[in-house]
């Protein structure tokens, strides 16, 4: 029990069962009211972290977006590019996009128009190509007719050289007249039925292509040995 007229501030009491645990009691409530003050001040400060970190984050989407869609719109405006120049190109290199086309006017030449006359010369072009081809054929065979008879040319020759005194009879003029009419004979044939009269002009396009089918060095050689085997089987 304290005394009356002592202070609690007074060692002795401090010292007594009574004074500590008045001691206690008050420190333990100024540490509480300590912690009190403390945790509502933390509360009541905003947390100037959290927020920072939410804002770089929007910002990092933000910009990520506006990449995303700047590199869009750059590979988008390439390929229009790259389509504009093809279409140029072909209106440089195909001569039929050159050309003034009356229906249209002095408009430019719309895409499927360019791509129309692409098309048209490129089968032209074919076409072309397999004729030169066909020429070229033809002139391949016309080389090897002539080549062969340049060898049986040279044998001719050849074998006189070897036999000069073999053919010194000569022949009658009626036997060079038999070659010339076997000869003549022979090309009329085919000449008769390979032309037409219908008229002038179907007569003068049915002659050229007679000349070039049936008057080729292979056919002619053909029709001069078949008339000259015909004539030695009747001399001799």
């Amino acid at each position: 029990m304290t005394e009356p007229g002592a202070s609690p501030e007074d060692p002795w009491v401090k010292a007594s069962p009574v004074g500590l645990f008045v001691e206690s009691t008050r420190k333990g409530s100024v540490v509480s009211r300590a912690n009190s003050i403390g945790s509502t001040s933390a509360s009541s400060v905003p947390n100037t972290d959290d927020e920072d970190s939410d804002y770089h984050q929007e910002a990092y989407k933000e910009s990520y977006k506006d990449r995303r869609r700047r590199a869009h719109t750059q590979a988008e405006q390439k390929r229009r590019d790259a389509i504009k120049r093809g279409y140029d190109d072909l209106q440089t290199i195909v001569p039929t996009c050159q050309q003034q086309d009356f229906s249209i006017g002095s408009q430019k030449l719309s895409k499927a128009i360019v791509l129309q006359k692409t098309i048209d010369y490129i089968q032209f072009l074919h076409k072309e190509k397999k004729k030169q081809e066909e020429e070229v054929s033809t002139l391949r065979k016309d080389v090897t007719a002539l080549k062969i008879m340049k060898v049986n040319y040279e044998q001719i020759v050849k074998a006189h050289q070897d036999n000069p005194h073999e053919g010194e009879d000569q022949v009658s003029d009626q036997v060079k007249f038999n070659v010339f009419q076997g000869i003549m004979d022979s090309l009329f044939q085919s000449f008769n039925a390979s032309i037409s009269v219908a008229s002038f002009q179907e007569l003068s396009a049915c002659v050229f292509s007679w000349i070039e089918e049936h008057c080729k060095p292979q056919t002619l050689r053909e029709i001069v040995i078949g008339v000259l085997h015909q004539l030695k089987n009747q001399l001799y």
